[in-house]
């Protein structure tokens, strides 16, 4: 969720306390425990772990460790297809419930602090990672993914919030972060050939799912205020570019290994790729190779006329 301070984004993505009032986190997590549960009749073994972090001033804080302390030894690692971040705690999730607690555990130990324009402004980005992963004993399948369900701080004008001293500094990391989101909509919306990911935390660590291998989906939350006018433009601007980007054709790849002994279907397509190009350089070789001795054979024509 994107959105200038105080449009509510967070309570989008978490919620009220009552049922009816859920948020997009707590009704995506039911959705994918509900296929779980359907797809176990067909076979299917799977596992759900969860991570919830944040993102404050640059630096990525767990939320789910005891004090949530700042820590610099959190690295963003992307791996064989996957994303994780070193040192952070995963919870094993099996009910809604479960999610439902670690959210609530998460939320309390987020940070967040009073502005003019917000009483409880987000002063981080938080991430919530479902890691999924599936077997179909029978066959030997296994298939794995990732959804991450991601919060965004407000972006905020220094002048109507007020902000100062640390507010002030929050608020120009989140601006900055902001920013290079914006920078990496707009390199995918030209297809750029550099896009830069690593330019903050938040895009590097999202990297797999803006890149064109995943599917995503921003709601953008706008405010009713008139004095908010500005900003709404802003955001509607900005909905505007994202909208007219395009995450790779056929929409997000399925990361599953048929069999005990194939390769995943992402694999798959790269090595097809890969082959193609050699079979092209065989082939210029070989024609190449041809010509040579062409020229070879009349040499050795010419020559035995001579004689």
């Amino acid at each position: 969720s994107y959105g200038q301070t105080g449009s509510g984004k967070t309570h989008t993505m978490l919620g009220g306390s009552d049922d009816s009032s859920r948020g997009i986190i707590p009704r995506a997590v039911e959705k994918v425990v509900e296929a779980s549960k359907v797809n176990e009749v067909k076979g299917w073994s799977y596992k759900m772990k969860a991570s919830y972090v944040e993102i404050y001033n640059e630096t990525i804080r767990d939320l789910l460790a005891p004090g949530a302390g700042h820590s610099e030894a959190h690295k963003i690692i992307h791996e064989n297809g996957s994303t994780t971040i070193s040192g952070v705690n995963t919870e094993i999730v099996e009910s809604v419930e479960q999610a439902h607690v670690l959210v609530r555990k998460a939320a309390a130990a987020r940070k967040v602090e009073a502005t003019q324009m917000n009483a409880h402004s987000s002063r981080s980005h938080t991430i919530f990672i479902l890691h999924v992963s599936g077997v179909h004993a029978a066959s030997g399948s296994t298939l794995s993914g990732a959804l991450n369900l991601v919060d965004l701080a407000g972006s905020e004008r220094v002048a109507r919030s007020g902000a100062s001293g640390d507010r002030l500094k929050e608020a120009c990391a989140i601006n900055k972060s902001l920013s290079s989101l914006g920078d990496v909509f707009a390199a995918l919306g030209s297809k750029a050939k550099h896009v830069p990911y690593r330019n903050s935390k938040l895009t590097y660590l999202l990297a797999p799912c803006l890149g064109g291998d995943g599917k995503t989906l921003m709601f953008v939350n706008v405010s009713p205020d008139d004095d908010s006018s500005e900003e709404t433009s802003c955001s509607l601007k900005f909905a505007a570019q994202v909208n007219a980007v395009e995450l790779g054709k056929g929409g997000a790849k399925r990361n599953v290994t048929s069999g005990m002994n194939a390769k995943p279907a992402q694999e798959k397509d790269a090595d097809k790729s890969f082959s193609d190009e050699e079979k092209k350089e065989k082939k210029s070789k070989k024609r190449s190779k041809d010509d040579n001795n062409d020229d070879s054979g009349d040499g050795k024509k010419k020559s035995s006329r001579k004689a």
